[in-house]
């Protein structure tokens, strides 16, 4: 019986690192990609006209 939770804590553990592994990247893709556009935009406004 303690061998089976020991299994599923071990699994259920690299998983999370993994998922928040993942998170980390997509959070800093994200942020990346928001700062680049945001800055062409901003670089372009003068040419706006409404």
């Amino acid at each position: 019986m303690g061998e089976k939770a020991y299994k599923t804590m071990s699994v259920s553990g690299a998983f999370n690192i993994a998922l928040g592994i993942s998170a980390i990247v997509v959070g800093i893709s994200v942020g990346v990609i928001s700062i680049v556009f945001g800055s062409k935009l901003l670089a372009n406004k003068k040419d706006i006209t409404f």
